[in-house]
Parts: structure tokens; C-alpha cells; sequence
């Protein structure tokens, strides 16, 4: 796997941000309770919305032992060809939905994934980053980023 560089990292949590922007838009107006594929379908409308390229439903081959099995596995929305978007509606995520969004981390090569259940009160509760290979982050950053949040939140609550 390729080493992503600060830049590319920068890009790719405001790429996420962005998204979760989206996911929280959609989860606003249609709340909890539907299907997963009535939160896939107006998620994509808000991501094109917001000028976000994407592709729904992308298969993906896995090999094993020498053997190319065409129906690997099905993304349900990768963003920019770098952000895997692992819908839920469900009443709790459970670590099997960590797991599966980690394994196609790992297998498509790609260094991070959203797991977006919106079966939840607050769609902030339901957002879990998954992460494969990235660096550690600056304690700094971090320290900053958190700040930013608490003030989000602070504002959006």
C-alpha cells in the first residue's frame, strides 16, 4: 500500500468532513427508520448536490489463491476514489460492521472509510471513521480538531 503524504491526508479528513456534512443533511430532513436504500438514494443526491463525485453500488473482484472471484464484494457508495461510504440502518453498529468496512479498506487498498448508521436520534452517534494504514496524527492537530468540534457542536446542537 502506498504511504499517504499530510497533504493527501488533509484532503482526504476535509473530503470526509464534507461527506458527513451530507449524511447529517439527509439524516435532518428524513430522521430515522427507513430502509437503507431510501438513505443511500438521497445521499447521493445531496453528495452530487455538493459537487461530490461518487459511484453507487461499485463491485470489486477478490483474489484468492490464484483465482479472481468477479463478485467480491460490493461497495455501497465510494467517494472521489478514495472514501469507501459503509451504509447502516440498523438499530446498534456492531464491531462485525467496523470489520467489514475495514476488510474492504484492506482489499481495495484505500486508506479510509465512513460506517454511516442512520437509524440513530442524533446522526453524529452514528458516524464511525474507519482507518487503514494512516500515519498517527499530530497531537496538535488533534488538540485542534477537537476544539473545532466541541464549537461545531456547540453551534449545532
Amino acid at each position: 500500500m502506498a504511504e499517504i503524504s499530510r497533504g493527501e491526508l488533509i484532503e482526504l479528513n476535509s473530503l470526509s468532513n464534507k461527506v458527513i456534512g451530507a449524511g447529517i443533511a439527509v439524516h435532518r430532513v428524513l430522521g430515522p427508520g427507513l430502509l437503507e436504500s431510501a438513505y443511500e438514494e438521497c445521499l447521493c443526491h445531496e453528495l452530487t448536490l455538493r459537487s461530490i463525485l461518487f459511484t453507487r453500488q461499485v463491485s470489486f473482484p477478490i483474489e484468492f489463491k490464484g483465482i479472481q472471484l468477479c463478485s467480491g464484494f460490493r461497495l455501497d457508495i465510494l467517494v472521489e476514489n478514495q472514501l469507501i461510504i459503509e451504509l447502516k440502518s440498523v438499530d446498534e453498529l456492531l464491531p462485525v460492521h467496523s470489520a467489514q468496512l475495514f476488510t474492504y479498506l484492506k482489499l481495495t487498498g484505500l486508506h479510509l472509510g465512513l460506517l454511516m448508521n442512520f437509524n440513530v436520534q442524533l446522526m453524529k452517534n452514528g458516524i464511525r471513521r474507519v482507518v487503514n494504514e494512516l500515519p498517527e496524527p499530530d497531537p496538535l492537530d488533534v488538540e485542534l480538531a477537537e476544539e473545532r468540534r466541541k464549537r461545531w457542536e456547540a453551534r449545532n446542537d
